[in-house]
């Protein structure tokens, strides 16, 4: 069984964690989600010792944190400050990508508009050559303070590959690929290695599955007809220090 693939995260209802240091391979970085609807339309937790982001992936919901209310809605992000409660409640439904990490410093609590990110060439911008091309989203980036946390979605053309060419961060940044968007029968191929090609581990991804990148380089493909769509959650090492996107060591034969 690998330990770098989870399954499912996004069946389930109410707050879960489902990857964390002390449950994974993970150094730095959480991950849960929060589904909302039905007869639970309400969760409150306390943010201590961590900072953490929320990623609104369908629906729409409101954000109690502090002394501040903030509406989420589809592609929106908010930053949580460590120390800080939180409550997230919906008058329908909603699907939010949680990730945390712990930090030393003190950061303010930040509302990311989805379409003022997709107004702004520096946080939405395509990206990659023929048959690999890619939307990239930077959600929780250099728009925001923070001490560990980068994250943002990716969205492929169908049948094409992304993180390509192979690339890896190991030396500032961990990271987590969370799959979405990806209906049934959709389904993808995420590589991970971290010399050669033939020793590479090969996962099939679905919907809601979670892939766990400590190390390695870690190219994926969509189906032909079909999207391979992902947000990704990195933490860096070092707090401030390392949270830089895009400072990445390619694989010099796909360069």
């Amino acid at each position: 069984m690998s330990t770098r693939l989870v399954r499912g995260t996004a069946n389930q209802q109410g707050r879960n964690l489902f990857v964390h240091p002390g449950n994974s391979s993970m150094r730095q970085v959480s991950y849960g989600r929060i589904r909302l609807s039905g007869e639970q339309k309400k969760v409150t937790f306390k943010n201590e010792g961590q900072e953490t982001g929320l990623i609104c992936m369908k629906g729409a919901c409101e954000v109690l944190a502090g002394d501040e209310s903030f509406t989420l809605n589809r592609d929106d992000a908010l930053y949580i400050p460590k120390g800080l409660s939180a409550t997230v409640q919906t008058e329908s439904e909603v699907d939010l990508v949680e990730c945390s990490a712990p930090v030393e410093g003190e950061y303010p609590l930040q509302f990311v508009s989805g379409e003022t990110v997709r107004r702004d060439e520096k946080l939405h911008f395509l990206a990659g050559t023929p048959s690999a091309h890619r939307e990239i989203n930077i959600l929780l980036g250099s728009n925001i303070q923070a001490g560990r946390l980068v994250a943002g979605v990716t969205r492929s053309l169908p049948g094409n590959w992304t993180s390509w060419p192979p690339h890896e961060h190991a030396s500032m940044l961990e990271e987590i690929y969370v799959f979405a968007d990806m209906p049934e029968p959709s389904f993808g191929l995420q590589l991970v290695y971290t010399d050669g090609i033939s020793a590479a581990e090969v996962e099939v991804v679905r919907d809601g599955d979670a892939v766990l990148l400590p190390e390695g380089y870690h190219p994926n493909v969509a189906i032909p007809g079909a999207t391979l769509n992902f947000v990704w959650i990195m933490a860096a090492h070092r707090e401030v220090l390392d949270r830089k996107w895009g400072v990445v060591q390619v694989d010099a034969r796909y360069a």
